[in-house]
């Protein structure tokens, strides 16, 4: 049985890794860490407020870090002192130097550690990956990813504050497009980028543009806009003989030269990667995102912030 402590009770804790912690059949919410202790009264467990003494509970198995990303280095690191596998959300840190050194002590432990790109489990993510290994498109030579929609300031919160969030949309939303990339492609060879504030005045930037390339020459364009009145959820595979197109990214349909496919995700995103989780620590394996994998997200997004 897993025991979680999930560390940071915000937006996503609260909507969906929380609520799929308590679905999963082996799973069971032991505690939570928060500066908000009213939050924790609607689940019945200890709420914690200071980071030590959370870990110094003997029950707990497992953490999730669900806090802001200046905090899942630290998070993460003393968590895996204490013997407890990790699920963190992503990116998995603001800097490639730092997310280094977390797959470092996960790897030095034996202990599983994971970064919550849950993308990866989307069953149509996981068809094209099957598609192209098939040779349905011929050689994949190009995939481009698109999201775009408004972020008003007012609505951001930390995730506007670069101290805390590391930088905007790049972090935000393009770290997911990364990591599919690498999920079909492999660990990118060589990348680049461009930042700016086109629109807000916001202290991260509002728009990205990411080129990735992987080995073979296939390449991969990403980008994200928090400026853009009209809401794009992008993303097409191109192959020699053929195109992969999953527009929009988060509904279930995938186009493929032999014809439609309607492929759902699970009603709770974060179900999935729980449940994947939780195998791959009781039963052995991976878990769908290791962090040894995760970071070569932080080291594209290093790159171009550099």
């Amino acid at each position: 049985m897993i025991h979680w402590l999930v560390m940071g009770v915000g937006d996503i804790a609260v909507k969906r890794v929380i609520p799929a912690i308590l679905a999963e059949p082996r799973s069971t919410l032991q505690a939570v860490l928060t500066s908000q202790p009213a939050k924790v009264e609607a689940y019945g467990v200890r709420g914690y407020s200071e980071l030590d003494e959370a870990l110094s509970d003997s029950a707990v198995n497992a953490v999730y870090v669900a806090a802001p990303v200046a905090l899942h280095h630290p998070y993460t690191l003393a968590a895996l002192a204490t013997g407890k596998h990790v699920l963190c959300e992503k990116p998995t840190a603001l800097a490639f130097y730092e997310a280094s050194e977390m797959a470092a002590a996960a790897a030095a432990t034996g202990l599983v550690c994971g970064v919550a790109y849950y993308r990866r489990l989307y069953p149509k993510v996981l068809e094209a990956k099957r598609l192209m290994a098939a040779g349905a498109i011929g050689r994949p030579v190009l995939a481009e990813l698109n999201c775009h929609s408004w972020l008003n300031p007012a609505d951001g919160g930390w995730r506007l504050d670069p101290r805390l969030a590391g930088g905007g949309p790049m972090f935000d939303i393009a770290s997911h497009r990364i990591d599919l990339l690498n999920f079909w492609f492999g660990k990118p060879a060589r990348a680049t980028g461009f930042v700016s504030n086109a629109v807000h005045n916001y202290e991260v930037e509002d728009n990205a543009t990411v080129m990735v390339e992987y080995p073979g020459g296939i390449r991969g364009v990403v980008d994200v806009r928090w400026h853009s009145r009209i809401n794009r959820d992008q993303c097409r595979i191109v192959g020699t003989d053929g195109t992969l197109e999953l527009d929009p990214l988060n509904g279930p349909l995938l186009r493929t030269p032999a014809g439609d496919l309607d492929l759902p995700a699970h009603p709770n995103l974060h179900y999935p990667l729980v449940h994947d989780f939780v195998e791959a620590v009781l039963d052995g394996g991976s878990p769908a995102c290791p962090i040894a994998e995760a970071i070569h997200v932080d080291w594209v997004t290093s790159r171009i912030l550099r």
